[in-house]
């Protein structure tokens, strides 16, 4: 999708070591310098921290960034790119952080939310909010409060500000995370740095924002389907009438369960409902489907 619009030496991947070799593979025309490593897995906040980083180390420091996230589907493209130029504005002339965000329709696990508040600014069907609170995805009860209001967005987490804004606010937020970017920026060995960061989610930097007001949101003017969950992806599935890759499904007294095998093997779902079943060369996961959202303790 982004090669309808951005040329290769535009466009920057961020991954693991293996990964990196299978994007090599199957998208030559990347730019071997625009692929940064992440040594080692330590949560989004030292990942996006590496991101501004590497692109400051690259003299990109005042160009803003978009981040955009692999498993996600964005349709019509031409929104999700209105989206983006909104962005681009904002982060121009502003030091906030900017974001992104869909109204739900159904209650959704394994994902966390923002309350929006004013209005400030919109590009056509894109428009921009004042981000009030965040919501994490184990507060029910607020989720359930504020769902019919319109105020309730699902955090997309469309990061974009210019990698000097944002180590900026890694600065002061989280000067233990800042202190080794900044070196990883300066040109010191990415690993050696990468390591000394706690582990942590980006939020420990963002959600201290909003109370600054430094915290902006812009309302998706397009459909958003997270493949994050096996249960996203069921639901893919059904509405697009398609049938997950295995050998077959048995069900016994058994209904509304999503089966998924690498190796194609028949599974067979005696006595259960709503549960999900997926068979891969790493192992075999079996969980409920509103469990989905918590696979990541079991990694």
């Amino acid at each position: 999708m982004l090669r309808n619009r951005y040329q290769p030496e535009e466009i920057f991947i961020q991954t693991n070591q293996e990964q990196a070799k299978i994007i090599k593979r199957i998208v030559p025309e990347v730019i071997e310098n625009n692929v940064f490593i992440e040594p080692e897995s330590r949560n989004q906040g030292p990942a996006t921290g590496l991101a501004a980083a590497m692109l400051k180390k690259l003299g990109r420091g005042d160009e803003p960034f978009f981040l955009v996230q692999v498993d996600v589907l964005r349709s019509p493209s031409e929104k999700f790119f209105l989206s983006m130029d909104l962005a681009e504005k904002l982060a121009t002339s502003s030091d906030q952080y900017i974001s992104g965000g869909f109204v739900p329709t159904r209650m959704l696990k394994g994902v966390d939310f923002l309350l929006k508040g004013r209005q400030i600014g919109e590009l056509d069907e894109a428009k921009i909010f004042e981000v009030d609170e965040y919501v994490d995805r184990n507060d029910v009860d607020k989720i359930r409060e504020n769902f019919k209001t319109g105020r309730l967005l699902v955090h997309t987490n469309h990061t974009s500000m210019t990698p000097n804004n944002l180590l900026k606010m890694f600065h002061k937020y989280r000067p233990d995370w800042y202190g080794p970017l900044a070196k990883i920026a300066s040109g010191s060995d990415v690993r050696t740095e990468f390591q000394k960061m706690p582990k942590g989610a980006l939020e420990e930097v963002t959600k201290k924002a909003i109370p600054d007001r430094k915290f902006l949101v812009i309302e998706h003017p397009f459909e958003w389907t997270d493949f994050g969950t096996w249960e996203s992806l069921d639901k893919y599935y059904a509405d697009n009438d398609m049938s997950p890759k295995n050998g077959g499904t048995i069900e016994v007294e058994s209904t509304n369960s999503f089966c998924y095998s690498e190796n194609k093997m028949k599974i067979a779902i005696l006595g259960l409902n709503d549960i999900v079943v997926v068979e891969g060369n790493g192992g075999i996961l079996v969980c409920k489907k509103d469990k989905c959202g918590s696979v990541g303790e079991v990694v």
